[in-house]
């Protein structure tokens, strides 16, 4: 089963992620199927960027996102409705 994840990158103490469709089986900074976006959460604001069509194409497809990408793509869809109502 493919999921939606994040892997993990930056120094010690300065996380930064990437979320990735990636094989369950695979290890947490495994080979991804398709990197979908980042997020930074050690930035002030935090920042975050995400290819919302490409993680609808993978849901579409039965993966699974995990609780964190899951809310994350949930804030990334109301910041983009609210740029398109300004």
């Amino acid at each position: 089963m493919v999921k939606i994840r994040m892997t993990r990158g930056g120094a010690k103490k300065r996380p930064h992620y990437r979320i990735v469709a990636i094989d369950e089986r695979s290890q947490r900074d495994g080979r991804p199927l398709e990197f979908l976006g980042t997020y930074a959460p050690a930035a002030n604001p935090e920042q975050f960027d995400i290819k919302i069509d490409r993680f609808d194409a993978w849901i579409a497809k039965g993966a699974q996102p995990s609780p964190t990408v899951r809310s994350l793509v949930k804030r990334a869809r109301k910041r983009e409705a609210a740029a398109a109502a300004n």
